[in-house]
């Protein structure tokens, strides 16, 4: 659970300075050997040696970022990997992610909205809360699965206010993510 809260707060960091909007759509596939989604315009993937010189944990595997800022930070959503000790279903990592970030400060939950990812059901969280003491409350959409023995959480971080083009930005990013190789979906 603290290892949770470390890599939420890794993800606020990487939400930085600047002021604009989203436009929604997709316009480049994302598959790295082992997540994939779409990326809407004005998104880009932050490669491995940027996320570690800005001090992101090894567990997180691939972040994406907005180029427009938005009440100066950039928006962001970030994937992380972590190896279970006993294979689980996805809805209960779904259900106990879920559980774990409640104990955040100034958590408020917003929403809780039936997902799925891979044909798997799960729950997409929608919450605010100030991970970093002194920085600003944030809003958070979080989704866990699993897959065999690794847990998988997606997290996009935004400002608490954001428009509808970021939100459907944020929607489509999430909605597009897989575990399966391309090849393999067909």
């Amino acid at each position: 659970m603290y290892k949770r809260m470390m890599l939420i707060g890794a993800c606020v960091l990487l939400v930085s300075c600047g002021g604009g909007s989203g436009k929604s759509g997709c316009v480049q596939d994302f598959w790295n050997g082992t997540v994939g989604t779409c990326l809407p315009e004005d998104w880009d993937v932050i490669d491995t040696e940027t996320l570690r010189q800005r001090g992101v944990p090894e567990e997180t595997i691939v972040a994406f970022q907005s180029t427009e800022s938005v009440s100066g930070q950039f928006p962001t959503v970030a994937v992380t990997r972590e190896r279970l000790a006993n294979v689980t279903k996805p809805h209960e990592y779904s259900q106990a992610s879920m559980r774990s970030v409640e104990i955040m400060e100034q958590y408020d939950h917003l929403d809780t909205k039936d997902f799925k990812i891979d044909g798997q059901k799960i729950q997409l969280h929608i919450f605010t809360a100030q991970p970093i003491d002194g920085e600003p409350k944030r809003r958070f959409f979080q989704v866990s699965t699993t897959v065999g023995d690794t847990g998988f959480t997606v997290t996009a971080v935004t400002p608490v206010s954001i428009n509808s083009a970021l939100g459907k930005d944020i929607q489509l990013i999430l909605e597009n993510v897989t575990f399966v190789a391309p090849e393999e979906e067909e």
